[in-house]
């Protein structure tokens, strides 16, 4: 282990002052926006206020038109031989507004729906809310492809170079984690997904799903996920994520996905890497930096290392948090890719590892804000629970859409708007205005007199 180490204090100012906002390829580690982010300081002022109310018009509709999904559903082989009451284009609408609505039953939400249609006088006189077994029976029918055939073409990193907090010099921030989400207690979820032990050795009270993503650090959006049993491992997860790593992103991990063959697969993408390892892995010091950092080589296996046989070279930056309010200084070690430290000063890396948290964020407001603190998900069979997730996937992206562009709007970070607040907005929006329709007929868009939809 390295003798120097890097000790950091005032994390939150430094990260502001890494991330604010994107200066070009060649930048210097500033960033511009901090005297707009000192003029506003509340989250629901007037100006994005007006922004969230604009970007909400047709929300749903305008991120995932009516034609993409028709034709998503006719190449997944969905497509209905004859008219139904729920055409398959309308049900992947009301899986996307179970997870806005998710403290609402069935017909309650497809009410919700078709309310602002009745209100128009747009909707057909003779079609009625389905009961809530017909409505699952739609969702049986048109099963979980659709839907992640729609996230997979949409979903993607929303930043541009004006897009605050989203930046490290030239790299695109993002970070890659993984969660577990609680299921219905029934014995096709039981069977399929697991569920983790007790400490008593009895079986805990849901079946659990593992889910790993990766998201964009500024702007909260999820661009790509995997799911699986409980038993399946973050590093088996996150390898299928790996395609949507680029050149141009940095991307952050927590200690529990290194291992030499991810690493090396995830370098292959052509993304730098700044991945946290664990305090056991052996980093010899083979090169010290002017910046603290130093040199060092991983190995694909302890028998390798010795004859130094298939190294790997990687950048090691060892640093404590200068924080009174820690019983012990804790060491971090990072690794990264990026091995000239005048491009990326190891001061700099370790606060930006910092912006891993995030992705935590991101995981609250999917957690907590969209489906509800401690509430299971509704669906009783492992192809219900993967249309499910990705419903949540494709309401927490739109609603990111939507905050994203009003913050453009605003001139503010996308960080100071309210989740909570925008998916009020898009509920608001989605009652109020002609936004989904029974009929097979895709309706008109709305026209926008502004003119710059």
């Amino acid at each position: 282990m390295a003798e120097a180490r890097l000790t950091v204090g005032h994390v939150p100012e430094a990260r502001r002052s890494l991330t604010r906002g994107h200066q070009g390829s060649k930048g210097t580690g500033q960033f511009s926006g901090y005297l707009l982010e000192q003029c506003m300081r509340t989250k629901r002022s007037p100006e994005i206020l007006s922004a969230l109310e604009h970007a909400a018009l047709g929300a749903l509709t305008r991120i995932y038109p009516p034609a993409m999904v028709e034709e998503l559903v006719r190449e997944c082989g969905r497509q209905e031989a004859r008219r139904r009451l729920l055409p398959a284009r309308l049900v992947v609408y009301f899986v996307i507004a179970l997870a806005l609505f998710s403290d609402s039953g069935y017909r309650e939400v497809m009410q919700k729906l078709s309310e602002g249609l009745r209100q128009l006088h747009a909707w057909v006189d003779h079609w009625s809310v389905p009961t809530s077994a017909a409505l699952t029976i739609a969702r049986q029918r048109l099963g979980a492809a659709p839907l992640r055939a729609l996230f997979d073409k949409i979903a993607r990193p929303i930043a541009t170079l004006q897009t605050c907090g989203s930046w490290y010099r030239q790299w695109r921030l993002c970070a890659l984690d993984g969660t577990v989400l609680d299921l219905p207690d029934t014995e096709d979820n039981d069977k399929y997904f697991g569920r983790p032990g007790s400490s008593r050795g009895e079986r805990s009270s849901y079946p659990q799903v593992h889910v790993v993503s990766l998201a964009e650090c500024g702007t909260h959006v999820h661009f790509d996920y995997a799911t699986g049993p409980l038993h399946t491992g973050e590093t088996t997860l996150a390898r299928q994520l790996l395609r949507a790593l680029t050149p141009g992103m940095l991307c952050l991990a927590d200690r529990n996905f290194f291992s030499f063959d991810l690493w090396n697969a995830a370098r292959a993408t052509g993304a730098e890497l700044l991945w946290r390892v664990r305090k056991n892995l052996i980093l010899e010091p083979e090169q010290r930096l002017a910046d603290g950092s130093y040199l060092s080589h991983i190995y694909p296996s302890t028998d390798a290392r010795q004859p130094k046989r298939g190294g790997v070279l990687v950048r090691v930056i060892e640093y404590t948090l200068d924080d009174p309010g820690r019983p012990s200084l804790e060491i971090y070690r990072l690794l990264t890719s990026v091995l000239d430290p005048q491009g990326a000063p190891a001061d700099e890396l370790a606060v930006l590892y910092c912006e891993r948290q995030e992705f935590e964020i991101a995981e609250d407001e999917f957690k907590t804000h969209l489906r509800g603190m401690g509430r299971v998900l509704r669906s009783h069979t492992p192809e219900g629970v993967e249309q499910e997730i990705c419903g949540y996937f494709l309401a927490h992206y739109a609603v990111r859409v939507m905050m994203h562009e009003a913050a453009l709007k605003a001139g503010i970070d996308p960080q100071r708007l309210s989740f909570t607040h925008t998916v009020h907005v898009i509920q608001r929006k989605i009652i109020g205005r002609r936004v989904f329709s029974p009929l097979w007929v895709v309706p008109p868009e709305p026209t926008d007199p502004a003119g710059d939809r």
